[in-house]
Formats: C-alpha cells, sequence, structure tokens
C-alpha cells in the first residue's frame, strides 16, 4: 500500500519558520529542553494555556506573532541551532547489530503494546506499563535501533480523575482532539486516510491508521472509531482498559491481530515480534496463521514465530492477567483456528494454564508459550515469574524455567529536569548525555557545590507547591467546592517542610494507607512544631477498582481532617504533567507495595536521578538500587508475618523519626543541609546510569534483539 503523511495545517507560520511545523509534528520535542522553549518563546502564555502543546500553540497564534519571531535575531539563532540539531537526529546511522554492513537493511522491530505513556498532551495511557513503552520507543530512537510499534488510538483516553464532596473518585471522559496533537493521518495517493481491513470476525472490523513520530521510530495506532465500523465495532477503541470483558477481548484481539495486518498493509515486514504484555499475544497467532496460509505446518510455522519472539511480562499479581472464558474465545476463533491447522482443543490449550485447566483462556499462557524468548521486569521479578509460570514446564525446577529478566529503566532526557539538566552539563562537560549509562560520568556529581544543588532543589519544590496550590485554587474558584476540599487538595503546604511524595496507580496492594496506620504517631510526626512533615498524595484508580476507590476516599477525607494541620493533600487527575512536578520537587519518593507485588516501578528511578531519594520496602528495582547511601529502606524482615500492615508501618516510622527528619533539618547557616544533599547525590549516582532506558535498551538489544535480527536479513 502506498501511503503518506497528511499534515496539520498551520497556515499562519511564515516560510522562514517554516521548520516549526514539522518539528511540531515529532515528539522528539518532547524531551529536548531547547526544542520546547523555541515553542515557549513564541508566547508563554499561550504555551502554558496549550498544555505544552505545539500543535494547538501553533494553530492559535496570530501571523503578527510569527512576523514578530521571524525578525527577532535572537529568536532565529535559536530556531536555526534547534532545527539543524533535530535534522542531524533524524539522519544519524541506525546502530551496528553485529552485521555493520547489513543494518540498514535489517528488518524492523515489531514493539505491540496496549498502551504509550509519551506526553500529556496524547493521553492514551494509564500509568506506569504505558511510559515504560513510551520511553522503550524513545530509547529506540536515540540509539536508532530499528523499531516500528503498534498501539490503539483511544479517542476517549483513560479517564480524568474528579474527586466529589464524599471523596470519591467519579470518572470522566479526557477527550482528545485529534486535529490538535502531535499526531497525523496516514493517507493514500488520493488523500483519504487509510483504512484497513480486519477480517477476523463475521463482520469486519475496519481501522483507520493515525502516526505519532517518535524521534526516528514509527507508532502507528489504531482507531475503530470510523463511519466503516458499525456503532459496536466504532466503540472498541474508545476506552483504554475497558471493563466489560468483550470489548476487552476484541480490544486485544484487534491490537494482536489487527496490528499484524496493518503492518502488512503498509508493507512493513518485520523481523521480530516483542510483546510488552500479554494483550497483544494475539499477533503471535496471526504470523503463525500467514505462515500456515503460506504452506507451512502448524509446529514449523510456531517454530519460526517462536525462534523471533520476545515477550515481556510485567504483572506478579494473577487478577492482572487476562482470562477470558472459553465460550467467548469460542465465539470469535471458530473460523481462525482451522486456519492455523488447528482444531478447538489443541487451539484452547494453547491458552490453557495447566493448574487451571477450567479457569479460562490466558493470554499471558498463550505469550509464554509462543515466544522463544520471556522476560520479567527487575531481577526479584524474575525470580517470581519463573515460580509463578513454573508449571509450564514441568520437567525443570522454578529455577530453571526459561523465563530472564531485563530491569526496568526510564528515559533520562525525558524525566531530567531542564535545571537539574543544566547543573549537571556545567559541571559534566560537553557530551555527558550521549554516554549517560556510564557510571563514571556521575562520578562528576561530586563536583557540585552543596549548596547550588540544594538552591536548584528547593526552588523545584516551591514550583510544586505554587502547582498544587494553583489548582486547589482552580477548583475552588471555578467549580465552588467545598473549603475541606481546598484544604485537601494542597492549598496549606508550605516549602520549607520535608514534603513526601506517594504518587502511583491506587491498587490496594499498593498500600497507599500503609502510613496512616497509627494515626495519633502520624499526627505527632506531621504536626511537630520543630521539625514538621507534609505528605502529597496523588493517582488514580482503575474505573472498576472499588478498592483503589476506597483508599482514595480515606486518604482524601483524612487530609481534610483538621487534626492533620493540613499536612496532607491530595492532589486529584494524576498524569504525566503532574508526575513531573512531584518527581521533581518532593524531598523523598515514597514506596510501600506488599512484596512481592511489585514487579519492578519506576517511579523511584525518575524521582532519584533528580536528587529525590527513595524510601521504600525492598522490593522491585529498589533491591538492585538500594546501596545503603542513596535512599532509606524499612519493612518487617519477616515475611510471613500475620501482622505484615502494622509492622512495616511501626518500622516506616522509626526510620521516619530517627533517620530521615532529623537529616532533612539538620542545616548550615545558610540553610543547606548538607548530610540531606549527600544522600541526594548518592541517589543521582546510582540512579542515573544503570537505571535508564538506555541501559534498559542496550540490555534488550545484548540478550534478545542481537541475538535475532542479524540472522533474519
Amino acid at each position: 500500500m502506498s501511503f503518506r503523511i497528511k499534515n496539520n495545517a498551520f497556515p499562519n507560520i511564515p516560510e522562514r519558520l517554516s521548520g516549526l511545523a514539522e518539528l511540531s509534528e515529532n515528539l522528539w520535542w518532547s524531551w529536548n529542553p531547547q526544542a520546547r522553549m523555541l515553542f515557549k518563546m513564541l508566547d508563554r502564555p499561550t504555551w502554558k494555556e496549550s498544555g505544552h502543546n505545539p500543535d494547538h500553540l501553533l494553530k492559535t497564534l496570530s501571523r503578527e506573532t510569527y512576523e514578530d519571531a521571524s525578525r527577532d535575531r535572537n529568536y532565529l539563532r535559536h530556531y536555526d541551532l534547534v532545527m539543524s540539531q533535530f535534522r542531524r537526529y533524524l539522519s544519524s546511522r541506525p546502530i551496528d547489530i553485529d552485521h555493520p554492513e547489513r543494518t540498514r537493511d535489517t528488518k524492523p522491530i515489531a514493539y505491540f503494546s496496549a498502551e504509550y505513556g509519551l506526553h500529556h498532551s496524547l493521553p492514551f495511557y494509564a500509568g506506569g506499563l504505558g511510559f515504560l513503552a513510551g520511553d522503550h520507543l524513545k530509547e529506540c530512537s536515540d540509539l536508532s535501533i530499528p523499531l516500528v510499534a503498534v498501539g490503539f488510538m483511544y479517542p476517549s483516553g483513560y479517564l480524568r480523575q474528579v474527586i466529589n464532596q464524599d471523596g470519591w473518585q467519579e470518572n470522566f471522559t479526557q477527550k482528545l482532539n485529534r486535529e490538535d496533537a502531535s499526531i497525523n493521518h496516514l493517507v493514500d495517493d488520493k488523500g483519504q486516510q487509510v483504512v484497513v481491513r480486519i477480517p477476523v470476525f463475521q463482520t469486519p472490523v475496519h481501522v483507520a491508521i493515525w502516526k505519532v513520530s517518535v524521534g526516528k521510530v514509527e507508532l502507528f495506532l489504531m482507531d475503530t472509531d470510523i463511519p466503516e465500523n458499525d456503532s459496536w465495532s466504532r466503540g472498541i477503541s474508545e476506552r483504554l482498559y475497558t471493563s466489560n470483558q468483550e470489548h476487552r477481548l476484541l480490544q486485544e484481539i484487534i491490537l494482536g491481530i489487527g496490528g499484524s495486518h496493518v503492518l502488512r498493509a503498509l508493507g512493513i515486514e518485520c523481523g521480530m515480534l516483542h510483546l510488552n504484555e500479554g494483550h497483544a499475544a494475539f499477533a503471535l497467532l496471526e504470523f503463525i496463521r500467514r505462515r500456515v496460509q503460506d504452506g507451512q505446518d502448524f509446529q514449523t510455522a510456531r517454530q519460526e514465530v517462536s525462534q523471533r519472539s520476545l515477550f515481556t511480562t510485567h504483572t506478579p499479581v494473577a487478577a492482572g492477567h487476562d482470562v477470558f472464558p472459553f465460550e467467548l474465545i469460542r465465539k470469535y476463533f471458530q473460523e481462525y483456528w482451522p486456519e492455523m491447522g488447528l482444531d478447538e482443543a489443541s487451539f484452547m490449550n494453547l491458552g490453557r494454564h495447566p493448574d487451571h485447566p477450567q479457569e479460562g483462556f490466558n493470554m499471558t499462557v498463550l505469550a509464554m508459550k509462543l515466544s522463544g524468548f520471556r522476560n520479567g521486569v527487575s531481577r526479584r521479578h524474575g525470580e517470581v515469574t519463573r515460580d509463578m509460570w513454573q508449571s509450564l514446564w514441568p520437567d525443570k525446577p522454578s529455577q530453571e524455567a526459561p523465563i530472564g529478566h531485563v530491569t526496568n529503566g526510564v528515559h533520562l532526557p525525558t524525566w531530567l529536569e531542564p535545571k537539574i539538566k543544566l547543573l549537571f552539563e556545567k559541571y559534566f562537560g560537553s557530551g555527558w548525555i550521549e554516554e549517560h549509562d556510564n557510571p563514571l560520568v556521575w562520578e562528576f556529581v561530586e563536583e557540585i557545590p552543596d549548596d547550588e544543588l540544594w538552591q536548584i532543589h528547593y526552588w523545584l519544590k516551591m514550583k510544586l507547591i505554587n502547582y498544587v496550590r494553583h489548582r486547589a485554587r482552580q477548583r475552588w474558584s471555578y467549580d465552588r467546592i467545598h473549603p475541606s476540599q481546598v484544604v485537601a487538595s494542597g492549598t496549606l503546604m508550605e516549602p520549607s517542610l520535608l514534603t513526601i511524595g506517594f504518587a502511583r496507580r491506587f491498587a490496594t496492594y499498593k498500600r497507599a494507607d500503609l502510613i496512616f496506620e497509627d494515626m495519633e504517631r502520624l499526627k505527632r510526626i506531621v504536626k511537630n512544631p520543630w521539625r514538621p512533615v507534609q505528605i502529597i498524595f496523588a493517582g488514580k484508580a482503575h474505573p472498576a477498582d472499588d478498592g483503589g476507590k476506597r483508599l482514595i476516599q480515606k486518604i482524601y477525607n483524612l487530609a481534610r481532617d483538621p487534626e492533620l494541620h493540613g499536612r496532607i493533600a491530595f492532589v486529584e487527575n494524576y498524569n504525566e504533567q503532574l508526575a513531573q512536578y512531584m518527581l521533581h520537587g518532593v524531598d523523598v519518593w515514597l514506596n510501600t507495595p506488599e512484596p512481592p507485588l511489585e514487579a519492578s516501578g519506576t517511579s523511584g528511578m525518575k524521582a532519584a536521578m533528580n536528587g529525590v531519594p527513595q524510601f521504600s520496602l525492598l522490593d522491585g528495582w529498589w533491591i538492585e538500587g538500594y546501596n545503603e547511601d542513596n535512599g532509606w529502606v524499612f519493612g518487617d524482615k519477616n515475611p510471613g508475618s500475620k501482622n505484615r500492615n502494622v509492622q512495616d508501618a511501626e518500622d516506616l516510622y522509626r526510620v521516619l523519626e530517627e533517620q530521615i527528619v532529623p537529616l532533612y533539618y539538620q542545616v548550615t547557616e545558610a540553610g543547606t543541609p548538607l548530610g540531606w544533599v549527600k544522600v541526594m547525590k548518592q541517589a543521582i549516582k546510582s540512579a542515573a546510569p544503570s537505571f535508564s532506558a538506555r541501559r534498559m535498551v542496550k540490555e534488550y538489544l545484548d540478550k534478545y534483539y542481537s541475538k535475532v535480527l542479524p540472522n533474519q536479513l
């Protein structure tokens, strides 16, 4: 199929600044502060009002504004430099994969994920899984690894969270204006949007294709909300993680099988599959079916696909793995399995858990059975995953189950605060960003004067507190919320206080309320007249998770209690923008999961590389990251304790009272807590290189990608 991008129209931009349109359509701007400044310099208030969305900004500005910029020598110098950097970036040579002379012909990795967290102007993400996928794409772009990604365009996104007067989470649609974001139609030679027919169902489903340019990586998003579909089919891609089981199955069929059809329709031949969680496991079936239709028998086709497939699982919680009733699978696949050369029993066995054979069709079982490579997302999660799925290899002990691990990492250019980045550039010298996964680079953190690092952190904390107060003020002004809700939203927060941050998805196993286990003790901590503490909470519960919503309600209503002096805040509608403020501005990042249910966790990594130490149980990435000098740990040392919450909370309070609070308030005459800054520096040095997406993607390259890509040319 011949296709091209239909670029968004920016009629007011003069020829001298025409590159702004090109730049706005590639998310490279989102992780390059100089590029964002290029938009901000045009009109700072409008940039802020746009939600830092360059597409919206460029369509809003007048021709006069552009003409003024085109005559401003300072602006033009900045513009020319950024555009030269952007074009040089896009033209850089792909990474060598064992065979440098053949790399340009390497077929790309096809990366499938149900969600992608790229920027808050593209709200088709729910949380950590999506941002891990987004960071993976960005780092593959930076390293020029050949990769193409497939996902969904969710017109209604995930959810916009509003907390009502009772403290209950209400879910509202956050409609994405698809014409007003860094995203483009794919159109054919006649200028019509590319639509691909997915012939899996009795009534075929059609998907329109949108493209997001993530640096050098192409992300193709499927959209069923088009006239070619009936009303039921149009709603398949409406919302992320629907609670309707049949609707969710249809999404996963479209993601895996439909996504495979899309790549083929676009003429993209892939050399490897990488599935980010089990939602896309049906892609494996489609690649097998295609080979069977070309004349191979099922076992040969299965072996070929297996040798080129990697499955990454993120979920140590049994309930987090999708399992569909066999009747529902039969409804949609009864005409599909004959095309694979299978009967019903053989097909169903592909997704049947050996320990729970009647439970249903398990998507993780399917992915585990059909992928030749499998990994968890931390060393500990790899161990847990081998124990969870050992029965799939009954002849092997759990420690020998063929499941490895690659510990997650985060895209440093995205999550590093620009002022912190400038500080590093000042003391690290040129070129450090290109080898930021080298631990030796980070030894130069010790060159940064303590006062200078602290002053920047304190400025970022004031920025966070002002942002929290601003949001509370808006709710008061526009929605006329109850005064106690204004307090609960953080209007009484103070920048001089030790500030703890807790922000993540609200699921019961994450135990957001652990710090409230002993209320009288917590009151003494937050109300201490000489060394007070304040805590900022944020996060969403899944729309169908009433347990998570009750946790939010509990914390929100406690934040309204005058006995806590306004020192507890719950900031609603957690998204990437609020995350940036919190990760950069709090003093401590709190993490309280019930071990071993934290697969990895990435928010603590993002905080640490910005100088915000983590305070957590030893679970997920923190087992690998903690070195006794870069943060704090707590928790019951007896994992089988019947009073786990009580014991963990007791240890949390002890460490807080005896170590964290005294260290923070031990300051010089200039107001710098030297001991605290020492921990900040250790947090940066330990997290930035070892828990970066650069280290992570290079590890994927070494363990998996390089074993497949050179051999498939």
